[in-house]
């Protein structure tokens, strides 16, 4: 199991919407995202910087080709059209990143 986590900006005139958004994940997402080997999936909202923040478990053996796979999904594909307009990537995020990871530097269960 591989513990990550990662960051994004929120629009300021979206948050109400991306709110709304994660209150009622469609479920084809959840499974999606559960059938990746994505365990205790947390998002939180900083205000009023409007940043937000991902934390996960990764518990598979290939993080690329699950997260291709979810890439790939025509029902994430929609689910990413209505959030990622709320987001702003941060400009120090990676190439090809869209959410700015993190490096883990301290846990203690």
């Amino acid at each position: 199991m591989q513990r990550m986590g990662m960051m994004i900006g929120l629009n300021a005139g979206k948050v109400a919407e991306y709110k709304r958004l994660h209150a009622a994940v469609w479920p084809e997402i959840l499974e999606l995202i559960s059938s990746c080997n994505i365990r205790d999936y947390t998002i939180f909202l900083r205000e009023p910087e409007n940043i937000l923040f991902g934390t996960w478990e990764y518990h598979g053996t290939d993080f690329k080709a699950d997260m291709d796979r979810m890439a790939a999904n025509p029902k994430n594909k929609e689910w990413w059209a209505v959030c990622m307009p709320c987001q702003v990537p941060l400009e120090s995020r990676a190439e090809g990143e869209w959410w700015a990871m993190m490096e883990e530097v301290f846990h203690l269960d």
